[in-house]
């Protein structure tokens, strides 16, 4: 029997190490098992989180997640299967599993791992590892402390919850090309939800702060009184008319819009042909200002990655250039569908860099002059195929470029392909908690749904 894997308090590289060796070994024991290739993928996290309410702890988590994906190609027929159990028998028999599933498959044409000249050659150190060497009770101090900042802002205020987490992993990739590739990472977090009531509404809202280095989170202050903040000025919504107005989608909303886009320009949903951009690639889809290029090199980025998911070396490129949709997002696989290379995004994509040719917030309101800001989406009314765009929303109503009111209740409605097009201008102030970085969108000629 080999070695176990290394737990959250031996040495973060240990683990590592060992993570690899059991990827080597699935891969080793796929061929001996008469395999023609096989891919292993491997992540593992360990973590803490507690949440916290009127003074009192409510939750304490310890987390420790481990999954192992092997795929096995006989030929274009694959197999797959999961599982946690890292043991050699365990293996064995899932390796025995995913070949009975490949035997029994269709054949593909399009199946099969990467070009082996294609593998990452070389694996930067992106500085994405910072553990946070914090006890239960220190986290449980600053959830309070949290709580407590947000409080004291206002007596209306109550909590719903306020909460601190940390998180590490590792990420293994390998493939019997002989490939592979590992990352160590962290995450760490602290939020607030808060509720304020009236006599004639109750409202919520919250705010929270995401890093790979604890030490750069905001202060526990700081996001307590943004999120009361936040939560007071929702008090005492009015309706407002239907009308066709400009909608401004703060910086945190507007990564939906983005989100949207590159589910459209997917691969997968290209060559399913389920997509309203389906006949858009070099064609105009933005203003021609706009560029959203990939920066997967960033150092501490949240969404930073040397390999994608099928051990491509990732680089930096430009989905949208000069407004024009200049590539789709392809892994291998969609690539093959398409008769076109993979883009390196088995996986998603890393570090998205919105262009932004506007100022902050408030210079976007005065912009905007008369409009609707969103502050929150609700619903899932969003069709990938036509682009039909129908959600729920909440904010504030402005006027000559004033917040007048808080605004719930509303629908906003209209049309992918025409709000990018649309799109008159984004603002810097970015949003930085994920791997879509880009600021507020002000978006032309949207119906709002009102009284």
């Amino acid at each position: 029997m080999t070695a176990p894997i290394a737990t959250q308090s031996e040495d973060p590289q240990a683990l590592r190490a060992s993570l690899e060796q059991r990827v080597a070994f699935i891969v080793d024991e796929a061929r001996r098992q008469g395999a023609s290739a096989s891919e292993v993928g491997v992540s593992q996290s360990t973590g803490l989180s507690v949440g916290v309410r009127k003074g009192e702890v409510e939750t304490v988590e310890f987390n420790r997640d481990q999954g192992f994906a092997i795929t096995l190609y006989l030929g274009q027929r694959k197999g797959s299967v999961s599982t946690s159990d890292t043991s050699d028998e365990a293996i064995r028999k899932a390796v025995e599993t995913a070949l009975v599933i490949a035997r029994h498959a269709s054949e593909d044409p399009s199946a099969g791992l990467a070009d082996a000249a294609l593998m990452a050659q070389q694996i930067p150190d992106l500085d994405l590892f910072h553990p946070w060497h914090i006890s239960a009770e220190a986290a449980i101090d600053k959830a309070l402390l949290l709580e407590a900042a947000a409080l004291e802002v206002d007596s209306r205020l109550s909590t719903d919850s306020a909460q601190v987490s940390t998180q590490q992993g590792c990420r293994v990739y390998g493939n019997s090309h002989g490939f592979i590739g590992s990352s160590m990472g962290t995450r760490h977090s602290a939020a607030a939800v808060l509720i304020v009531g009236t006599e004639q509404s109750m409202q919520r809202d919250y705010w929270y702060a995401v890093d790979r280095v604890a030490a750069r989170l905001p202060s526990e202050q700081e996001i307590g009184r943004k999120a009361a903040e936040r939560t007071l000025s929702r008090l005492n919504p009015k309706p407002v008319k239907t009308a066709k107005v400009p909608v401004l989608f703060a910086a945190d909303q507007a990564v939906g819009l983005v989100g949207h886009l590159l589910g459209a320009i997917s691969g997968g949903a290209v060559y399913r042909q389920s997509t309203f951009l389906l006949d858009a690639l070099g064609e105009p889809v933005f203003p021609d200002w706009m560029t959203m290029q990939e920066r997967p090199f960033e150092l501490r980025g949240l969404g930073s990655a040397a390999f994608d998911g099928d051990g491509l070396a990732t680089r930096e490129q430009a989905f949208i250039d000069q407004g024009r949709l200049s590539s789709w997002i392809l892994s291998t696989y969609s690539g093959r569908k398409l008769g076109m290379p993979s883009t390196a995004n088995a996986g998603g994509v890393h570090n998205l860099q919105v262009t932004s040719n506007a100022g902050d917030l408030q210079s976007l309101l005065k912009e905007m002059g008369t409009g609707l800001l969103v502050t929150e989406l609700m619903g899932q009314g969003v069709n990938g195929v036509t682009g039909d765009y129908s959600r729920g929303a909440g904010g504030f109503w402005v006027e000559n470029g004033e917040i007048q009111h808080a605004v719930n209740e509303v629908t906003i409605a209209g049309n992918l392909r025409d709000m990018y097009a649309n799109l008159r201008c984004v603002g810097n102030d970015l949003e930085r908690r994920g791997s879509y970085l880009t600021g507020s969108w002000l978006v032309d000629g949207m119906t709002v749904g009102g009284a």
